[in-house]
C-alpha cells in the first residue's frame, strides 16, 4: 500500500495556473489535495522539489520508438518497456506506442505486444496508435508503399477490436479519401479515435470525413495537402475546424517556427498538442540504421532517408516544450498544456490525466528553470 507523501518546496503548475508555497499530497497513486505549505499536515514521506516546477506529466500520442527499440522492428513487451523508460527520462508519463504502415501480421503482433505490456504493468502505456496502413501513397513519407493498402474483408479491424481489451487500439491515422465515410464511422463506433494523416484529401473531402468522426490531424503540415489560395486542403480544414486537434512536431526541422506560430494563432485555443513522432534514436544517440529495408540517418536532431525525406524524429517531449517556448515564442504554461492537458482531452482521458488536481492520477514531471526534467512520477511512483 502506498502511504501518504508530500511534494514540497517547489512551484506547482496545475494545468491552469502556477501555485507558489503549496504542497502536493499523493496517496495510492492519486492526488488527494494541494495545500498551502504552512497548513501541511504531518507527513513522514516528503520529497523536496528544490524550487523546481511540478507539472502534469507529458502525454505523447505518437511514439515509434526509443532507447534503441522500434515497435515495427521489435513488437514485444520488453521492447515497449525500453521505449517507455527512454521517454520517461524526458517527462513522458503516458504515451501511445505507434506502429507505422506494416503487414497485417505485424499489426496483430504489435497490438498483442501492447496488450502484454499493459498486463505486465509497464508504466505509462495508454494503448496503441496505428499510423496506417490505409494511407495515400502520394503522401507516404517513409511508410513502405508495398504495405499501403485499402481495407479488405481479410483484415477485419472489428474482429481485432474484439480480440483485445476495450480501448487498447486507441488511435488510427488514415487518409480519409482512401476509405469510405462509413468505414471512418464504424471505427469511431468501435471506440477508436480517427486522425487524418499521410493524405492528399481536398478540403471538401475533409469536411465529409470530419462529419463522420475524424477528430485529429497527424503531424500538421507534414505529409498532407497544403493550404493554398484556391484550395484550403487538409491544412486549411484542420485550422478552420473548431472541434478537432492537431499534432505538432516542434523540432525545428518538420515545420518552420513562424509557420507553427501562425497556425497556433489560427486554431482554436486548446486544440494544438505536441507530439514527437520519435524514432528509436531518442535516448540512444545519432547514427545510421535500417527502417524496414531503407537506410536512415539520424544527425543533429534530424532523422531522414539518404535522399533527405524526413523519417520520424529524434525529438523528446521535454525538448518539444522548450522549443515551443524558445523557438515559437509561446509562454511556458501554454507549452505545458500542449504537452499534457490537450493530448489528454484528445484521448478523452482528461478526467484523470493532464492536470494536477484532486482525484487525478499522480502522473507528474519536475522541471528546472531551464525546462530540463529532474524527476517523473507515474501513479505516484518516482
Amino acid at each position: 500500500m502506498q502511504t501518504l507523501k508530500a511534494l514540497i518546496n517547489g512551484r506547482i503548475f496545475t494545468g491552469e495556473k502556477i501555485l507558489h508555497q503549496h504542497a502536493l499530497l499523493v496517496e495510492k497513486g492519486h492526488i488527494i489535495g494541494i495545500v498551502p505549505e504552512h497548513l501541511l499536515p504531518k507527513v513522514k514521506d516528503c520529497y523536496d522539489l528544490n524550487g523546481g516546477l511540478l507539472a502534469p506529466g507529458f502525454i505523447d500520442v505518437q511514439v515509434n520508438g526509443g532507447g534503441g527499440e522500434l515497435l515495427n522492428h521489435q513488437p514485444s513487451a520488453q521492447a515497449l518497456q525500453t521505449i517507455a523508460q527512454a521517454h520517461r527520462g524526458y517527462g513522458t508519463t503516458a504515451f501511445l506506442p505507434t506502429l507505422i504502415t506494416d503487414t497485417w501480421i505485424q499489426m496483430v503482433n504489435a497490438v498483442t505486444a501492447v496488450a502484454a505490456a499493459v498486463d505486465l504493468g509497464v508504466p505509462g502505456i495508454l494503448g496503441i496508435h496505428l499510423e496506417g496502413p490505409y494511407l495515400n501513397a502520394e503522401r507516404k513519407g517513409v511508410h513502405p508503399p508495398t504495405s499501403i493498402r485499402l481495407p479488405t474483408t481479410t483484415e477485419d479491424l472489428s474482429h481485432l477490436f474484439e480480440s483485445f481489451p476495450p480501448d487498447l487500439i486507441k488511435l488510427m491515422t488514415l487518409a480519409p479519401e482512401r476509405v469510405s465515410p462509413e468505414f471512418i464511422q464504424q471505427l469511431t463506433q468501435d471506440g477508436m479515435i480517427v486522425s487524418a494523416g499521410h493524405t492528399a484529401a481536398t478540403y471538401e473531402q475533409m469536411q465529409v470525413a470530419l462529419a463522420h468522426g475524424v477528430t485529429g490531424f497527424t503531424h500538421l503540415f507534414n505529409a498532407m495537402s497544403p493550404m493554398t489560395s484556391r484550395e484550403p486542403g487538409v491544412v486549411g480544414a484542420a485550422l478552420d475546424h473548431a472541434d478537432s486537434w492537431c499534432g505538432l512536431i516542434v523540432d525545428g526541422h518538420h515545420v518552420h517556427p513562424v509557420t507553427l506560430r501562425q497556425a497556433i494563432k489560427a486554431k482554436l485555443r486548446g486544440k494544438m498538442m505536441l507530439v514527437t513522432d520519435a524514432m528509436h534514436t531518442v535516448g540512444e544517440g545519432a547514427g545510421r540504421f535500417d527502417l524496414m529495408g531503407r537506410a536512415i540517418v539520424s544527425e543533429n536532431g534530424k532523422v531522414t532517408t539518404l535522399d533527405g525525406t524526413l523519417a520520424g524524429s529524434d525529438l523528446d517531449m521535454a525538448s518539444a516544450v522548450r522549443n515551443t517556448v524558445q523557438q515559437v515564442g509561446l509562454g511556458l504554461e501554454e507549452a505545458l498544456r500542449m504537452a499534457s492537458l490537450y493530448p489528454a482531452q484528445f484521448l478523452k482521458l482528461d478526467h484523470k490525466l493532464g492536470r494536477i488536481a484532486k482525484g487525478f492520477q499522480a502522473d507528474l514531471v519536475l522541471i528546472d528553470d531551464h525546462m530540463v526534467v529532474q524527476q517523473t512520477w507515474i501513479k505516484g511512483q518516482p
